[in-house]
């Protein structure tokens, strides 16, 4: 068995992407736009969109939360795996990025079933207390909050609502006791609330894709 390298895991992935997942017009042109737009190319990897929105599928979310819209990749991924009457409320800073990313929403035909929040997720996030809970949260904005953002997953959700925090190995970093990266800090912060919290049951896989080595970590609201 091969030890893996860049090469190689970047190799498997351009693999596992086109028998799994394919060529999408919607969501290649929203990456596309992003990059034109001089964003960074922080999106999820086509495999990880995938298994977003199986895990909305097979969750049975009807209500997405996504915390950190960039383009909307990620988020018409998830729009398309709720039902006609669901809705994804999707969280972007700046105002810029929000318009580029509901373009992207309009071209792709998921704008009905999506609601672009303008706003620091912080300031935003109380604003959805006392709406209908949330069946699925996807944390992927500043890490530095990251506890922040899943304390409110666990105030909108409810029993059994799955939580996906993206971003979570950080080329493994997250490892390092002595880091003085107030990223990767906020990661470790947001594993230790996950790993310690009784509103949480969670795990974190680490990923090679595309997008080099990270991870993601897998929560339910108990």
């Amino acid at each position: 068995m091969s030890d893996p390298t860049p090469e190689l895991w970047r190799r498997v992935d351009a693999y596992l992407t086109e028998i799994l997942v394919g060529h999408d017009p919607g969501l290649e042109r929203a990456v596309a736009d992003q990059n034109a737009a001089g964003l960074p190319a922080i999106e999820v990897a086509p495999v990880n969109g995938k298994f977003l929105h199986l895990l909305t599928r097979i969750s049975g979310a009807r209500r997405v939360l996504e915390i950190g819209t960039l383009g909307a990749y990620s988020t018409i991924w998830m729009a398309r795996g709720i039902p006609a009457d669901g809705r994804v409320i999707t969280i972007e800073a700046e105002p810029r990025i929000a318009e580029i990313a509901r373009a992207n929403l309009e071209r792709a035909g998921v704008a009905d079933k999506v609601e672009v929040r303008l706003g620091r997720a912080a300031d935003v996030l109380p604003t959805l207390d006392g709406v209908e809970p949330f069946d699925l949260v996807f944390i992927d904005a500043d890490k530095e909050s990251n506890t922040i953002y899943l304390d409110w997953a666990a105030r909108l959700g409810r029993p059994g609502t799955v939580v996906v925090v993206d971003n979570t190995v950080r080329g493994g970093e997250v490892a390092n006791p002595a880091t003085e990266n107030p990223q990767i800090i906020g990661v470790q912060r947001g594993l230790e609330m996950l790993g310690r919290d009784p509103r949480f049951d969670a795990t974190a896989l680490q990923t090679l894709d595309l997008k080099g080595y990270d991870g993601v970590a897998l929560a339910i609201v108990v």
